[in-house]
């Protein structure tokens, strides 16, 4: 069963909510850049963290689960938020350029239904972020939050879960180090920086980006130099197999 739009609305409120927002946020932007001139579409509950990117976009909406309800969002502006089926999403095929799903696939009946949709409804070149509870991360089990309900994911569980979907994972990285405690909330950017140098295994949530498989054949490769950044999300090891009314962004 899936959270209530309200009982979120007030974790994001909240300060261990605002910590969750911030630390999560920031890894999608790494990742993203602001979204300029892009469609964005933000599944489950990512009105929390769609707020960056939704001046630069060239379209943002916001898709929220039947069983879980649906918010006036932005509030300031004109509504951009809509009540959906999970199997089928209300959009035309390959629209959106990047799909941000937070509590979208935890408490979903059917992971995979609602994925393929996303895979129906990106364009071929879009990306997609999943963000989900981490398995062995404190969060996990923190009942009091959104995090400790639903399925939590490994990383292996996760890319799996993808490529059931048809999407292919292209890299991946982990957030949210402090513990889920409301008084300790005011620390989290120090777990944050502590947490992802000593006990990167312990974070709270993984982040999971993916590509559309579209089966196109591919052009001949030919060299050329080119310059390399470094990622924000860290590429799949490869030939490694899997395991198996809202808040504002200056509250």
């Amino acid at each position: 069963m899936r959270r209530d739009v309200l009982e979120l609305r007030q974790f994001y409120a909240s300060k261990l909510g605002r910590a969750a927002r911030e630390m999560t946020a920031r890894k999608v932007l790494e990742t993203w850049g602001d979204g300029h001139g892009l469609d964005i579409l933000g599944l489950g509950y990512a009105t929390p963290f769609l707020g960056p990117l939704a001046p630069y976009a060239r379209r943002v909406v916001a898709a929220m689960p039947a069983q879980q309800g649906v918010e006036v969002w932005p509030t300031e502006r004109r509504n951009l938020a809509a009540l959906t089926a999970e199997d089928s999403l209300p959009f035309q095929n390959a629209l959106f350029d990047r799909i941000l799903a937070v509590h979208a696939i935890e408490e979903s009946p059917d992971p995979v239904a609602l994925l393929r949709e996303v895979w129906r409804v990106l364009s071929p070149s879009g990306r997609v972020i999943l963000v989900v509870a981490a398995r062995n991360g404190l969060w996990a089990n923190a009942e009091a939050t959104p995090f400790g309900h639903g399925r939590p994911y490994t990383r292996g569980q996760l890319a799996e879960l993808l490529r059931e979907a048809e999407l292919e994972p292209s890299g991946w990285t982990r957030a949210l180090y402090v513990p889920p405690v409301p008084w300790m909330a005011g620390w989290a950017e120090g777990f944050e920086q502590a947490g992802s140098r000593l006990w990167p295994g312990f974070a709270g949530l993984v982040l999971m980006e993916a590509v559309k498989q579209t089966f196109a054949v591919k052009p001949r490769a030919h060299r050329a130099r080119v310059r390399v950044a470094r990622p924000a999300l860290n590429p799949l090891p490869a030939g490694r197999a899997p395991v198996s009314r809202a808040p504002s962004e200056t509250d």
